[in-house]
């Protein structure tokens, strides 16, 4: 697999699976480019090119002590995008990596990309202040990292099943896929896991919503208790111009899994 190198010099490992038309997959956080492996694997089998890498600090790139802010991995984007010769991609960031999407299209002007995908992503903007009372207090955020220090493990445990919407009576993900997620999420450093939250949870990404001038989809689901629908996906929609909002009814944040065949439907349709 391609090892594309940043202008920091860091390492970051992506997947670059068939030919045709390319999608450039971001993960969300604390994953890594294996949770998009049956979306990409989809794609590909219907004639798509699909990349997917790994940020900074996570799966099988470089662990650097810093650069977990956005004007930084919006630039590791650029640099995966370039280093691949990349052009009329479709970008698709899910969670936190809705937000490289988003600034890459502003920082970078959208460079090489035709259309744009947010699932289940973190724009415009979380954390709850004045300007933006709906959103999610910044105690949620110190409390992640709090646990995080104590006891990583077992944080990704609970978080995962929320990650999901597993319940006490839902067995749509097994405890075997929910493994998975955790060593996955434990493949990242602490520091970039813990930098991280700060970065998705209190970058405000408004003041890049204009800079979506391609044909955009949002999708989210309306029980993602992890990233809200009505202060995310909804309110992302309204501000990008023209775009297109499908919300996933019951869907949960981690619907790249429970909604897996519905969301590879929806992103080949939209580029079709």
């Amino acid at each position: 697999m391609p090892i594309n190198r940043t202008t920091d010099d860091v390492e970051l490992y992506a997947k670059d699976w068939g030919t045709g038309r390319p999608f450039v997959l971001v993960h969300g956080w604390p994953l890594n480019a294996d949770m998009w492996d049956y979306v990409a694997h989809e794609l590909v089998e219907q004639g798509f090119r699909v990349v997917a890498y790994d940020r900074r600090g996570f799966g099988r790139s470089s662990q650097p002590g810093g650069g977990y802010d956005y004007d930084t991995m919006s630039d590791d984007l650029a640099a995966v995008i370039d280093g691949l010769g990349l052009s009329d991609v479709t970008l698709v960031g899910f969670s936190m990596g809705g937000g490289e999407v988003a600034r890459y299209m502003s920082r970078h002007g959208g460079k090489g990309v035709s259309r744009a995908i947010l699932v289940s992503a973190v724009t415009p903007y979380l954390l709850k202040d004045n300007s933006n009372p709906d959103g999610v207090d910044g105690s949620t955020f110190d409390g992640f990292i709090a646990e995080l220090k104590k006891d990583r493990p077992g944080f990704l445990e609970t978080f995962g099943k929320q990650f999901y919407g597993v319940g006490l009576l839902d067995w749509s993900v097994s405890s075997a896929y929910l493994e998975w997620t955790k060593q996955m999420a434990l493949q990242a450093s602490l520091r970039s896991t813990i930098k991280c939250v700060d970065a998705f949870g209190r970058t405000d990404f408004r003041g890049d919503m204009a800079a979506f001038k391609v044909p955009t989809l949002v999708i989210h689901g309306t029980s993602d208790s992890t990233v809200p629908f009505e202060i995310s996906g909804k309110r992302a929609a309204e501000m990008i111009t023209g775009a297109e909002l499908k919300a996933y009814d019951g869907a949960p944040h981690g619907l790249h899994y429970t909604e897996q065949d519905r969301l590879v439907a929806d992103l080949a349709d939209f580029v079709r």
